[in-house]
This record gives C-alpha cells, sequence and structure tokens, in this order.
C-alpha cells in the first residue's frame, strides 16, 4: 500500500528546501559577478556545491539504507540551514571582495556536502510506491524543483529588495530551519525495519550499478541531461547582464553591477525568468507527467523531452541578443522578441521536466528493494558530476562567446535523446496493476 501522509510529508520536505536553492541559485552569478569575480571564478563557484554532492551524495545514499531516510534528511537540512546563514553572511561583506568570495564558495561547499535530501527523498518514494507507479510519484520530485523555482526566485528578489544583499541568504537560512523543525515533527521513518542492505565502497557500487546495461545507459543519460541544463542555469543571469536593455536605454555592455539599481533591475529580471520556468515545470510535473508516461511510456518520453531542450537552447542567446527586453516594452509593439524568450524558456522547462521522473523511475524498477537509496545516490552522484563539469564548461565558453555553450549542450541534448531512445526502448517496464 502507498502510504500518502508520508509521500505529502516528503513532498513538503523536499519542496521547502528547494525553495531555499532557488532563492540563492538566480543570484549566485550576479552576486559574484558583483564582487568583481571572473566568468571562470562563477563557473567554479556554481560547481563547488554539485563538487561536494558528487562526492557525498552515494554515502548518504548507502547510509539511509543502513540507518533510515529520516535522520539522514534531518541532517541535510539542519546542513543546508548553516550553509545558507554562512552565506548570507558572506553577502553582507564589503571593501574585501576576495573574503566574501571565499566565504560564498565554503557556503556552497558545505551545502553540497550536506546535500542529501534530494536522493534520498527519492529512495523514501521508491519505499512507499509499488513499481508501475514510480515513474509518475517521481514526478513528485520535479514538482518540487519546479515550484521551488517558482517562490524560490521571488522570494529572492523580494528579500533583496526589502532586506539588501544579506536579505536571500538570511530568508533562505530561515526557511531550512523551520523545514527542519517540520520534518523533525512530522517525517515519518519509510524504509522497513527489516529490510536487509548490501553495504559497498564508493567504486564498489558505481562498478557494481554499471554491471546492470539498462542502469549505465539511465546514468549516462541523467548526466548528459543535467549537463545540458547546467548551461541554462549557470548563464541566463550573465546572458540577462549582458544583452538586457533596460529602461533608460542604457547599452547593455556598459551595465555596470556595482550601480545597486542596476544590479536590482538584472536581480529581477533573472529571478522573475526562473520563477517563469518553475511555473512551467511544475504544471508539467504534477499535471499531464502521468498520463505521458501511460501514452508514450519512459524510452520515447525522455527521448522526446530532450529534443525539446535541444530545440530551445540553441536559439535561445540569439533572441535575448536581439530583443529589447525592458519592462515597458513587453506588452507594446516592441515586445515581439520577449515572446519567443518566454517560449524558448517554456519549451525547456517542459522539456527539462519530463527527463528526470522517467529517469529516475526507470532507475528505482531495475534496483533491488534494498539497494534503492545506493543506486539513486550513485546515479545522483552522476548529476552532481555533470553539475561541476557543466558550470565549468559553460562559463568558459560563455567568455569566448555566449552562443557557444548553448549550442554546443542543444547538439549533445539531441544525441543523448538518441542515446536514450536506441538503448532504452527494450527494456522492460513492469506492467501497470489493474484497479478496481
Amino acid at each position: 500500500m502507498i502510504r500518502k501522509p508520508s509521500l505529502l510529508v516528503i513532498f513538503l520536505t523536499v519542496f521547502i528546501d528547494l525553495v531555499g536553492f532557488g532563492i540563492v541559485l538566480p543570484l549566485l552569478p550576479l552576486y559574484s559577478e558583483n564582487l568583481g569575480a571572473k566568468t571562470w571564478m562563477i563557473g567554479v563557484i556554481m560547481a563547488s556545491y554539485s563538487a561536494m554532492q558528487f562526492f557525498f551524495a552515494p554515502g548518504w545514499g548507502r547510509l539511509s539504507d543502513r540507518i533510515g531516510r529520516r535522520p539522514v534528511m534531518l541532517v541535510s537540512t539542519a546542513g543546508a540551514t548553516c550553509a545558507y546563514a554562512l552565506f548570507a553572511v558572506a553577502s553582507g561583506i564589503e571593501g574585501n571582495a576576495t573574503l566574501a568570495i571565499t566565504l560564498i564558495i565554503a557556503s556552497r561547499l558545505f551545502a553540497g556536502i550536506c546535500g542529501a535530501n534530494i536522493t534520498v527523498a527519492q529512495a523514501c518514494i521508491a519505499d512507499t510506491t509499488p513499481p508501475e507507479q514510480r515513474s509518475k510519484k517521481m514526478g513528485l520530485i520535479g514538482m518540487a524543483f519546479g515550484l521551488g523555482f517558482i517562490f524560490g526566485p521571488v522570494l529572492g528578489w523580494a528579500s533583496l529588495k526589502l532586506f539588501g544583499m544579506t536579505g536571500p541568504g538570511w530568508v533562505a537560512a530561515g526557511l531550512c530551519a523551520a523545514n527542519f523543525l517540520l520534518a523533525l515533527a512530522i517525517l515519518p521513518e519509510t524504509r522497513k525495519a527489516d529490510s536487509q542492505t548490501t553495504q559497498r565502497a564508493r567504486l564498489a557500487q558505481w562498478a557494481h550499478t554499471f554491471q546492470n546495461a539498462p542502469l549505465r545507459v539511465l546514468v549516462l543519460v541523467f548526466f548528459l541531461a543535467t549537463f545540458c541544463f547546467t548551461c541554462f542555469e549557470t548563464t541566463l543571469g550573465l546572458l540577462i547582464v549582458r544583452n538586457f536593455h533596460l529602461a533608460d536605454g542604457a547599452n547593455p555592455s556598459s551595465i555596470d553591477l556595482l550601480n545597486p539599481e542596476k544590479f536590482k533591475d538584472a536581480a529581477t529580471a533573472s529571478a522573475l525568468l526562473f520563477a517563469y520556468c518553475g511555473i512551467v515545470g511544475a504544471f508539467v510535473q504534477g499535471g499531464p507527467l502521468g498520463k505521458l508516461v501511460k501514452r508514450f511510456g519512459e524510452p520515447k518520453l525522455i527521448a522526446l523531452s530532450l529534443i525539446l531542450v535541444a530545440v530551445s537552447l540553441a536559439p535561445l542567446p540569439f533572441v535575448t541578443g536581439s530583443a529589447k527586453l525592458s519592462w515597458g516594452v513587453l506588452f507594446s509593439s516592441d515586445g515581439g522578441p520577449w515572446w519567443a524568450v518566454l517560449l524558448l524558456l517554456g519549451l525547456l522547462s517542459i522539456g527539462s521536466g519530463l527527463t528526470r521522473p522517467p529517469v529516475f523511475g526507470m532507475i528505482s524498477n531495475l534496483s533491488p528493494a534494498n539497494e534503492q537509496g545506493a543506486t539513486l545516490g550513485v546515479a545522483q552522484s552522476a548529476g552532481s558530476l555533470a553539475r561541476i563539469l557543466g558550470p565549468l564548461f559553460a562559463a568558459a565558453l560563455f567568455q569566448i562567446n555566449p552562443a557557444i555553450p548553448y549550442v554546443t549542450c542543444a547538439v549533445l541534448a539531441f544525441v543523448t535523446a538518441l542515446i536514450a531512445w536506441q538503448y532504452l526502448k527494450k527494456v522492460p517496464i513492469p506492467a501497470a496493476k489493474p484497479t478496481g
């Protein structure tokens, strides 16, 4: 039986955690550039969180298989609270950019070390959901991502306006602290007490997982899909800074982020566009995902989602570069490019939103019950590796030409779609059980 209250609590825990993440993520490139960081350093800052997740996520997954999901999620949430508090302190440092950037990197490293919630939440869903429904239920995690990117960027923008540079960090820390108390009070343990676990060393677990050919392909697909999406996450704010024609008619190349009003204009644009992407992603994963899985099946849906990512990424830098993206022209006759930007971001959000749930649904279905956390941890770790390499790749190429990382990742997404369809279409999927 599915314990629906448990799924709701898991969703709430992950959602609140991702709201905090969504507050900080869109602002990181702008904060970093405001402090004088070079473009490549912004890539390092964006990658630092995932670098730690890469090393620690599999261990957290294995630990949750052994001691239970609840204690691991509590430790993760408490760690996130401390990390965002450190980010707030760093954001308020004036006159010492080196110290501020160092503390920002330290806050992201610590957040990555403690970033176990997603891996363990997926294991919780696997604990409480029959195989034929796992792709649909994994959409809860994706929906939490989407909603986090609706409320998080808006809260980040509002807290920046109301409380200044340190506001977003303290608001994120406060939300995570509240999340810890909520989880402490109502989060149940989903792992069965009599579950037998198989504990392996990190490399041994990777080798064991990769012995299964479909699992190997799924992990590779998730790695490549995540790599492509980090191009958007890392550089959207920078793309706006360089191409956003502000209401006063300033040349984008002369925008000075040290000017508080200019900084807030760029932050507003970045936050609201991230929120828009979150709305689209949350709608897709909270609504039609289950029907799409049933109609197309996981392999075809994964391939189609990646094609959408490809066709939306490639033209994005060219459209934003030609658009007069001031708020005043949005509904005017000169606002045409705005609609192209929103259309492309919408397609990108649909594509990325439809990739993760069926991938993790298939991974869960192909994993033994006593190794859910460990196997999902390997996949999550592969995603973290993509989030290390992706920002470094995107930032370095963006510095040469803003279009290069977008076009390159579009081609990569299309190739990944072909890989997914070719190697996953013959993988047997558990048949849905009759109802009634």
